[in-house]
């Protein structure tokens, strides 16, 4: 189901209170360093330029796509592991389409799987979502928090990263702030409301199967 963002940054804000009172610390195995909150992010500065857009195809394509998801988001997965390899195939590297892909964070399970997505950088960036998305329905559905973070702990280290390294990248409590900030600021410039969602050349746009993908992608690559 497409999960709708009515409240999202109140809702994010409880999720962040509730890493405080969870206890994010060494006894329960999770991420140590808790999220300073959404209420923090929004009211305070905070630079969100340090946070890599992950992109993929020519830079100088004739059209743009960016696709806001949730690596929680059932469908945001079904695009990922059936109409996007397509895309991929015939638009982005074709060189027909610049991909930007930008995370939405609807719990601390999806800013989680993101913090791991980036931990090794661009290049690795796609072909670890690739695996969290291919994963979902386990490790979403592993337990608690924390049987949840160590089935996203082995999706990392299946992507090579070392532990030391995986650790670090989940114990980045300004980094996770700084995310959840650069996801509001996206999210409220494009008017987001539920994903996956799409921005096409500026106009947004539903989730749509290949075929009408294809069918707009003609259109504005014609025009």
């Amino acid at each position: 189901m497409t999960r709708l963002m009515s409240g999202v940054f109140a809702a994010v804000a409880v999720v962040a209170g509730g890493y405080a009172l969870s206890g994010f610390n060494t006894q329960n195995n999770l991420p140590q360093n808790p999220l300073v909150g959404a209420a923090v992010a929004q009211e305070a500065e905070v630079d969100i330029s340090t946070i890599a857009e992950m992109t993929l195809g020519a830079e100088d394509a004739p059209v743009t796509l960016i696709e806001y998801a949730s690596y929680t988001c059932p469908h945001c997965a079904s695009f990922h592991n059936e109409t996007f390899k397509k895309l991929k195939a015939d638009y982005i590297d074709t060189g027909k389409v610049k991909f930007i892909y930008r995370e939405v964070y609807f719990d601390r399970y999806g800013l989680w799987a993101s913090m791991i997505a980036r931990c090794s950088g661009p290049d690795k960036f796609f072909g670890i979502s690739d695996l969290i998305y291919k994963g979902q329905s386990e490790w979403t559905r592993a337990g608690g928090a924390t049987e949840i973070v160590d089935e996203l702990r082995k999706i990392g280290r299946l992507a090579g990263i070392e532990n030391e390294q995986l650790e670090a990248c989940l114990q980045d409590g300004g980094k996770a702030q700084t995310l959840v900030a650069w996801y509001q600021e996206n999210a409220t410039e494009h008017g987001i409301e539920a994903t996956p969602s799409f921005i096409l050349n500026g106009e947004k746009i539903s989730n749509q199967s290949y075929t009408e993908f294809k069918t707009l992608l003609d259109a504005e690559l014609e025009g």
